[in-house]
């Protein structure tokens, strides 16, 4: 479970968080037409509070308004103001460990329809503190009963609030038979992704991951995981992996900002070998980039303080 720090970032400024309240009547309640993201802060070796890759964190944020057709936050919002607002969460929080901020751009128009532009929006980040949402030593993974919903149908590009049930449902489902998460295939039976968390394989020494196309978040550790790998001369593949590629897989790993890196010890009850080379190297270099310890890719951070 979560633990919630006290002051969130709602209507334009700093309250308390049982002050933050939507109304019933808001389409975000109605219909889930909120996006968001979420992304870690971190003290680094320095005792600095760095955030990690904000600039991407917003540009999905504003990506997934766009694609859902919530015009008003992409016209009221910049990178500037969302960087100022994250600064004056944290610092109202008084952050002394690694934590977790979620922000979510809901769309508080009231009794508007099933339409989306032109509505208001609102902008809200709370902080909170959690373990990783699958086991560090090794997730253990089945194969949902339910599909991933297709781009066509919602799109997988975005973060919506709504569509979460697609994986509430499949989570719950792998829960209640005994496993830690589930596997999502796509309507045509290829490997998605986990609940929460991208996956990738590996295989002759190549590291393999589905493609954007395979309906699945184009998530933000993905894409650090893929420029890692690539800046240490490891061949990345993105292509249609089928779920019995899974099963005979060198290593399996999921990564998410929730989910970190874990590697994956068993799918549909069947061993994945545990002690990969290229997951602990690659797991122990996501760490340090993450937390702003890493040199390299101090790109990657935002100093808040």
């Amino acid at each position: 479970m979560a633990d919630l720090y006290s002051k969130v970032y709602f209507g334009n400024k700093i309250i308390d968080a049982n002050q933050a309240s939507l109304s019933i009547a808001s389409s975000a309640v109605l219909y889930g037409l909120s996006v968001y993201t979420v992304f870690p802060v971190s003290i680094n070796d320095k005792g600095e509070v760095v955030v990690f890759r904000l600039e991407d964190h917003f540009k999905r944020l504003t990506d997934s308004a766009k694609i859902i057709g919530m015009d008003r936050f992409g016209e009221e919002w910049h990178l500037d103001s969302f960087t100022d607002a994250v600064q004056e969460l944290i610092l109202a929080n008084d952050i002394r460990s690694n934590v977790f901020v979620r922000a979510t751009v809901h769309v508080d128009s009231q009794i508007a329809g099933t339409r989306s532009r032109g509505l208001s929006t609102v902008l809200s980040m709370f902080i909170y503190s959690a373990d990783s949402i699958l086991p560090r030593s090794g997730a253990r993974l089945k194969t949902s009963v339910w599909r991933r919903i297709p781009d066509y149908a919602i799109p997988s590009r975005a973060k919506v609030n709504g569509a979460y049930v697609n994986s509430v449902l499949a989570k719950q489902d792998a829960i209640d038979s005994g496993y830690d998460d589930c596997i999502f295939l796509d309507a045509q039976g290829h490997v998605c992704e986990l609940s929460a968390a991208n996956v990738f394989m590996v295989r002759d020494n190549k590291l393999i991951t589905p493609d954007a196309t395979h309906d699945l978040l184009e998530g933000i550790n993905r894409r650090t995981i893929i420029e890692i790998a690539r800046d240490l001369d490891i061949e990345v593949v993105e292509r249609s992996i089928d779920l019995t590629e899974l099963y005979i897989a060198d290593e399996v790993f999921a990564c998410g900002t929730s989910a970190y890196l874990t590697p994956v010890v068993e799918i549909d009850a069947r061993t994945i070998p545990s002690s990969g080379k290229m997951t602990k190297r690659l797991g122990a270099i996501h760490s340090r980039v993450i937390s702003g310890n890493s040199q390299e890719y101090k790109r990657y951070i935002t100093i808040v303080s």
